[in-house]
């Protein structure tokens, strides 16, 4: 992707400045951890079993451990590596468990992590179209995404998209005894999850809304979780529950941040085990609200 800087009526070329080395990227995302992924830093250079995890991160919204290995080469199977690092969790999970809570300070169970959530992220400059394809899988617990850094001091991130045409992992793991059993623990949400069985009308009301959504800002993107779909631009913005007649949906701003004149929505701040992010909340049956709940999701886009 070639960036321009406008001088007048000339765009003259922004000259990218390849990273040197790996360690470089690393630094980059570890420092920026939060921004960029949304995730906790945990550890760096993590070492279990002769493995060597470059980052582990951890999401708090989905409750789960993500695996970050940097990547400067494009000759390497992203899928054989992705998949040995998701098999290395599953097997050691208490090693994870006591890593999040040495390193944080804090004290989560094994029980408390949706080891279903577990995902490997790649970050590269760039990647072949045979890893690109080999990744495309609608339900692969494996993203890639894409570093580059110019002149200038300007950074671009770009965490590269399924095709809509993309096929299920099963095609592969059929295949293999060993990747069965990986496919069998790992959930990969779609939309269609949350969707399936669902009335005509309440399907229709959530894509008005997704659209709606979509409509605030460039960007946003859509990611199905498992109680929840997710619209996130860097963080949450917004959550939605599909459930029997209507939709659930959340605006992710802190209680008392929230201008809200026609207190629609509810603060659910003071209530244990909701389970969208944020904290106010709203139970929608129809459209006619649509206009005025927009505008309270778009206080959360920062």
């Amino acid at each position: 992707m070639a960036l321009f800087k406008s001088t007048t009526s000339k765009l003259d070329v922004i000259k990218e400045n390849p990273f040197k080395l790996e360690r470089e990227i690393q630094h980059l995302f570890e420092n920026n951890l939060p921004m960029i992924m949304g995730l906790e830093l945990v550890k760096s250079e993590f070492s279990i079993k002769n493995k060597r995890i470059d980052t582990l991160g951890y999401d708090p919204q989905s409750k789960a451990f993500v695996i970050i290995e940097y990547k400067r080469d494009k000759n390497s199977s992203v899928v054989d590596q992705g998949f040995t690092y998701l098999n290395l969790m599953l097997q050691n999970k208490a090693d994870f468990v006591l890593e999040y809570n040495e390193g944080l300070k804090k004290n989560i169970l094994r029980g408390d992590v949706d080891w279903s959530q577990t995902r490997v992220a790649f970050v590269s400059p760039g990647f072949t179209e045979n890893q690109r394809e080999a990744t495309n899988f609608k339900d692969i617990a494996i993203e890639l995404w894409e570093v580059k850094q110019f002149e200038n001091g300007i950074v671009s991130i770009n965490q590269i998209k399924k095709s809509n045409a993309a096929e299920s992992i099963k095609v592969m793991t059929d295949k293999n005894k060993e990747l069965q059993e990986i496919s069998k623990e790992i959930k990969v949400y779609t939309e269609d999850d949350h969707l399936n069985g669902k009335p005509d009308e309440t399907i229709e009301l959530y894509e008005k809304f997704k659209a709606a959504i979509l409509d605030l800002s460039a960007d946003i993107e859509v990611k199905p979780q498992k109680f929840y779909i997710a619209f996130k631009k860097g963080n949450n913005i917004s959550d939605i529950e599909i459930q029997k007649n209507g939709i659930k949906i959340s605006v992710n701003m802190k209680a008392g941040k929230l201008d809200d004149p026609k207190h629609l929505m509810r603060d659910v701040s003071v209530l244990k085990g909701h389970s969208l992010n944020g904290d106010y909340e709203h139970k929608v049956e129809n459209d006619k609200d649509l206009e005025y709940i927009m505008s309270l999701v778009k206080q959360a886009i920062v």
